[in-house]
């Protein structure tokens, strides 16, 4: 099957969850700064939500721009992800509107680990069926920080318990862990390209 139709429903799904989330965001009623004080959580947490969508996007984009078709698992594996990453915009407002509570923070967290999860299950189910040779493979290697992410999360929860801040700062480590621009498939794709001339 022809990967474009995966592409441009993710692209889809994705978009509207970032609305979703966006629409959740509620205008304060005083017209000065002053007014955005008690909202600040909520933006926060939005902003952290956007990077990650973001993360995910640009990832999920890479990915399939080094892969040549899709099957059943992958399709499969894909839904799993969209699944996750869906439930964001709950997270998120929960989270925020509690001003990180310790439960919240700890279920944002959750939903983190089960999105690595399933991305990483996602980038199994392509290798597996492209091939170990595969660009992908090859592009991906040992996969450092997609192995690290998970614990980083894991810790995360655990933190939440004992002081948010642990937590969110974790949050916004791994974010900013993968906001670091990751070429690894350009990269390969473009030595490929080469090496076909």
């Amino acid at each position: 099957m022809h990967k474009g139709r995966l592409e441009a429903f993710s692209d889809g799904v994705i978009a509207i969850i970032i609305t979703i989330m966006v629409l959740e965001l509620k205008a304060p009623r005083g017209a000065d700064l002053a007014a955005l004080i008690p909202l600040l959580p909520i933006l926060l947490s939005y902003v952290l939500s956007f990077v990650y969508l973001a993360i995910y996007w640009n990832n999920h984009h890479h990915m399939f721009q080094a892969t040549d078709r899709v099957g059943g698992a992958v399709l499969w594996a894909n839904l799993h992800l969209l699944f996750w990453l869906s439930l964001f915009p709950f997270v998120t407002d929960w989270m925020g509107e509690n001003h990180f509570a310790a439960i919240p923070t700890a279920l944002y967290g959750g939903v983190l680990l089960m999105a690595s999860i399933a991305y990483w299950i996602l980038q199994t189910a392509v290798i597996t069926q492209q091939g170990v040779g595969s660009l992908l493979a090859k592009a991906v290697g040992r996969d450092l920080k997609g192995k690290l992410s998970p614990i980083f999360y894991a810790v995360a929860i655990a933190s939440a318990f004992l002081h948010v801040a642990i937590s969110q700062l974790l949050y916004i480590g791994v974010a900013l862990i993968w906001l670091v621009p990751d070429r690894r498939i350009e990269r390969t794709l473009a030595r490929e390209g080469a090496a076909d001339e």
